[in-house]
């Protein structure tokens, strides 16, 4: 019985000098942990990855393949599905390298990783209206992009860049018109003002624009300030003839959204106990055809 304790403890002792051993031999060299880490990039192994690019970060701090090493750690938390972690990781890579030739990567990979943040597994399977979710990632994402152009407009990655700040301003201005609406539905027809407004002064050039314009035609209507109206009533006649709050005889339909339909609950509570959503304006079919065909994340 003895003989059996001491084989069982000689053995165990021998695993582990075996493990000590290779555990020192995979850090004897920086490049063959770094080359290890970029076999699980190719293979998509981003945890395996993040574990040896990790230990780069802590046995080789000041190595060959020390920055480098910080910025594919980066990717591959974005890859692991961990944009939290890839911005605090491109924020250190900021912090630490802010005049590095590569640094323009990690301003972009901020944008990108705030990005994904909006995309979830039912965006995959199903038709969701984006542009009617809480828009903070879109807003966070848009800022981050921004100050890529601003810094590097010649980056490499630019153009892409410029391709989601595109969907993104789209997306923020329908939002304040999905908000717009909300309000007309609660009577806050100043506050609906504003938001047209906000679009006008934020996000010219977007399909949003003329929305914006009929939600300060309709909200000036309803508060009786015509002069107003009439005024922005012009501007979206001369420039969106065809938007749908125009009826058939050219005039515009103050009825357009369903606004003016509600009972005396309705207006006295503010539209809490009216259930009917109006209408509202969304003239996206007419000035924005493929406004569903949203860019996905990709890398």
């Amino acid at each position: 019985m003895r003989a059996l304790v001491f084989f069982l403890s000689g053995a165990l002792m021998l695993l582990s000098a075996c493990s000590s051993t290779g555990e020192r031999q995979d850090l004897t060299s920086e490049a063959d942990v770094y080359d290890r880490a970029i076999q699980h990039l190719q293979n998509s192994r981003w945890e395996s990855a993040i574990s040896s690019l990790q230990l780069i970060e802590e046995h080789f701090p000041f190595g060959k393949y020390a920055e480098q090493a910080q910025l594919e750690i980066i990717f591959a938390y974005y890859k692991s599905g961990d944009p939290d972690a890839a911005i605090a990781a491109a924020d250190r890579f900021i912090r630490l390298h802010p005049q590095h030739r590569n640094v323009d990567y990690a301003y972009y990979m901020k944008g990108l990783s705030t990005y994904s943040k909006d995309e979830n597994f039912l965006s995959t399977v199903m038709p969701l209206d984006q542009t009617q979710r809480d828009p903070g990632a879109a807003r966070e994402s848009l800022g981050h992009f921004t100050q890529l152009l601003n810094r590097y407009p010649d980056s490499t990655y630019a153009e892409d860049a410029k391709k989601r700040m595109l969907y993104l301003r789209n997306r923020l201005a329908r939002y304040e018109i999905h908000v717009a609406n909300y309000y007309f539905k609660r009577g806050a027809y100043l506050a609906s003002i504003n938001r047209g407004q906000y679009v006008l002064e934020n996000f010219q050039e977007t399909p949003a624009v003329p929305d914006a314009l009929a939600v300060i035609v309709q909200g000036y209507h309803l508060l009786g300030m015509d002069e107003l109206s009439d005024r922005t009533l012009a501007v979206l006649r001369l420039n969106y003839p065809d938007h749908p709050a125009f009826n058939n005889e050219g005039d515009f339909d103050f009825q357009h959204g369903d606004i003016e339909d509600r009972s005396w609950i309705s207006k006295a509570t503010f539209g809490l106990f009216d259930k009917r959503d109006p209408r509202g304006f969304d003239s996206r079919r007419y000035y924005a055809p493929q406004y569903q065909d949203t860019p996905r994340v990709s890398q």
